[in-house]
């Protein structure tokens, strides 16, 4: 695969662990959401992409239901 910022055909696919906090100050009563997406990395140029796994974007998209009753 050839990166998008560069040009480099050097990216590696990686696990990796993300921690997805709301924004706000509201943001800080609710939890955060854990993610674990394989992450391209071009190691040109330093470029990390990766996709949310549906079930964790649907929490993303809800807040309200991600909050602590």
């Amino acid at each position: 695969m050839v990166c998008e910022a560069c040009g480099s055909d050097g990216k590696c696919e990686f696990t990796g662990e993300v921690a997805i906090h709301f924004p706000g100050l509201k943001g800080l009563e609710m939890p955060i959401v854990w993610v674990f997406p394989k992450v391209l990395v071009c190691l040109n140029c330093g470029l990390a992409q990766f996709q949310i796994p549906e079930e964790d974007l649907r929490t993303l998209e809800d807040p309200v239901a991600a909050s602590p009753t």
